[in-house]
């Protein structure tokens, strides 16, 4: 049976603590999304698209409680029968610290999961200016399980395969990579989609902040880890078609969650 779903990944470039310019430059992909000729049925966007990485400014910037995103994206949800995946945002919590943090939306508008970075990336400071979460990501779409990473995440295997363990079929990865690895991007995302079995769906950021380019190239990928869709370095929207169907035939063709043997490494 077919379990088709349509994705529009958000490649935006995102500007360094202008939070009113990264608002304004979502809304509008947003609604560009929402308004072509076929209406797509998740929305994912990147990393840290309400701030940027301006860590040093982040506790004024950041979102208190969500709130404002999840107002617009909740709206916006509910407004056009879409499920959003909302990138991430820098998140200031009431315990005085800031959260790098997804929230998901199902067509209601209702925010049905969220997920705080675990793995935080000591290249970049993050360490110094963010708090850890410490719970994994994980939501039900249109029947279906699925699991959230942000960025550096993705370099940590045993997270991907407990999300899988516990029923996710495809993967959301909103992220800010950046040059020069774009080597590693395409290479740790295609070994989680292929050792999982399940669709990897991976939104970059493109653009500079400072020093720091940004490549672009989200990537949308099946569970035998070919590409369905990857953008170049532009700001634009990748679209793809998906389904999760193939989750489960490749699993029935080769076995590899039946054949563990967690008795011998571990769980």
């Amino acid at each position: 049976m077919s379990q088709s779903l349509r994705l529009a990944l958000l490649q935006m470039q995102i500007e360094a603590g202008n939070v009113e310019a990264n608002y304004a430059k979502l809304e509008s992909m947003l609604e560009e999304a929402a308004s072509g000729e076929k209406k797509p049925d998740v929305i994912l966007f990147p990393e840290m698209w309400n701030t940027g990485y301006a860590l040093t400014e982040i506790e004024r910037i950041a979102d208190r409680q969500g709130e404002r995103t999840k107002a617009l994206l909740s709206a916006f949800a509910k407004k056009h029968g879409v499920h959003i995946i909302g990138g991430s945002v820098a998140e200031l919590r009431e315990d005085g610290k800031v959260y790098n943090t997804i929230y998901a939306f199902d067509r209601e508008g209702k925010v049905v999961s969220d997920y705080s970075k675990i793995h935080l990336f000591r290249l970049m400071e993050e360490e110094k200016y963010l708090a850890a979460g410490d719970k994994p990501g994980k939501l039900e779409l249109e029947g279906a399980g699925a699991g959230m990473m942000i960025c550096y995440d993705i370099r940590f295997p045993e997270l991907a395969r407990k999300l899988a363990l516990e029923g996710a079929k495809l993967l959301f990865v909103p992220a800010e990579w950046p040059n020069p690895r774009l080597h590693h991007w395409r290479t740790l995302l295609t070994a989680r989609a292929i050792e999982n079995q399940m669709f990897v769906v991976a939104c970059n950021r493109t653009g500079t902040s400072g020093d720091t380019s940004f490549f672009g190239h989200s990537l949308v990928l099946d569970p035998w880890g070919e590409t369905i869709a990857e953008a170049g370095e532009e700001e634009t929207i990748v679209y793809a078609d998906i389904d999760l169907s193939l989750v489960d035939a490749v699993r029935t063709k080769i076995p590899v969650f039946e054949d563990r043997r967690p008795s011998v490494y571990g769980s």
